[in-house]
């Protein structure tokens, strides 16, 4: 079979392969993407300049005055074999303060530079130091098959690109953004993304209407583990193929390990950190419904955060003059809303459904790709694929 770093046949998300496919009961948002939830942006951006480059970076931007506001949010390691940088700081106030920025394994440091050179150009104060204190968050999972991390690709300047050019528009998927040279179950995987919308009432006892959004880098899995709509597609397609003699792994040898996999998730609901780790936790829920086991190998480290509050960010000067926005040392409560635990279960749903949905799209829209050293990942057959699961679930 021959592959291009282009596939003409155009590719679709799972929904258009299956309109009847069953995932969940919650509707989706208008563009069933990360970016419905309010005032979330997000930029990919890939780089290919040659055969033996194919990567990038996927940039989110909680809200786009996120320099003068953070978030609470939450974070969920599955499996640890995996980078996200200012996790501890996470863990430790329950505030996101920095851009997402989500990259190939190499790139981790120079996204890290990026993201401080943004805040440096920008953000200086009166003293000409840089008085926003965060701790950058960087994801990434590896893409080094495809790719050739040597050449160090991705770098700072990129980074404040996709800070200044993060919109609301639908994320685009596959072979995007830092998925660009990712493989998900052994096929092309990438960037891919859903969302769902959950009636509930606010503080005051009105109706109204919370988004859930989620976003993967998918780029894990054996090519047997691959579940669609609880159809062990990958089984039979192994069997269909009577032991396939040109998957990745027997033509060039294949990735040695199990990928890894990031899974943001983002909200308007108002959830404290506590609640946010476990709505991070149900991203997981989702990635077992389509295969993933949290390899041992596997870096699946899941971030959700909560756009609701608005906590002012506190600016720091070096010049030991300067006065101080806050004392330290006064305690001074603010008010923020929670949602009830006891109701909170149909949003824990929505990001399970929404995790799934977004893993499926990442691989449905990927495309075929030769990469370094000739090697080469073939996308999912759609065809064969909607035969599979069109025949044992009687959908249409």
């Amino acid at each position: 079979m021959s592959f291009s770093r282009s596939v003409q046949t155009p590719r679709v998300r799972v929904r258009e392969v299956f309109p009847g496919l069953d995932l969940g009961k919650w509707p989706t948002g208008k563009l069933n993407s990360l970016t419905d939830v309010p005032g979330v942006l997000v930029h990919t951006e890939s780089v290919q300049t040659d055969q033996s480059i194919n990567t990038g970076l996927t940039t989110i931007l909680f809200r786009k005055d996120w320099a003068k506001y953070a978030c609470f949010a939450g974070v969920f390691s599955f499996n640890g074999c995996g980078e996200m940088t200012g996790t501890h700081w996470i863990n430790e106030t329950g505030l996101l303060t920095s851009p997402i920025v989500l990259t190939g394994t190499g790139s981790v440091g120079d996204a890290y530079r990026g993201i401080l050179e943004y805040c440096y150009q920008h953000y200086r104060n009166e003293d000409g130091d840089m008085g926003l204190f965060l701790f950058p968050c960087v994801a990434e999972t590896y893409d080094g098959y495809l790719n050739d991390p040597s050449r160090f690709a991705v770098t700072p300047q990129l980074v404040t690109r996709g800070i200044e050019k993060a919109t609301a528009d639908r994320v685009p998927e596959g072979n995007t953004g830092g998925g660009t040279g990712m493989i998900c179950h052994r096929s092309k995987g990438g960037t891919g993304s859903s969302s769902r919308l959950v009636e509930g009432f606010d503080v005051s006892g009105n109706s109204t209407t919370y988004t859930v959004g989620v976003l993967v880098q998918a780029n894990y899995g054996s090519a047997e583990n691959l579940h669609i709509g609880g159809i062990p597609v990958g089984k039979i397609i192994k069997a269909q193929n009577a032991g396939p003699a040109k998957t990745t792994e027997e033509t060039h040898g294949g990735p040695r390990k199990d990928g890894s996999i990031i899974i943001i998730v983002a909200t308007d609901a108002p959830l404290l950190p506590v609640q946010l780790q476990r709505l991070a936790k149900r991203a997981t829920v989702g990635l077992g419904k389509v295969g993933g086991y949290g390899a041992n190998t596997s870096g699946d480290i899941f971030l959700a955060f909560s756009t609701a509050a608005h906590i002012p960010f506190p600016e720091i000067s070096m010049n030991p003059a300067a006065p101080k926005a806050v004392n330290p040392y006064t305690p001074s409560p603010q008010a923020v809303e929670m949602s009830d635990n006891d109701t909170i279960t149909g949003i824990f749903e929505a990001v399970a459904d929404a995790a799934e949905e977004a893993i499926y799209n990442s691989m449905f829209m990927a495309e075929s790709m030769i990469g370094q050293k000739s090697r080469s990942v073939e996308a999912l057959d759609i065809s064969q694929v909607k035969e599979i699961v069109q025949k044992r679930l009687d959908i249409n």
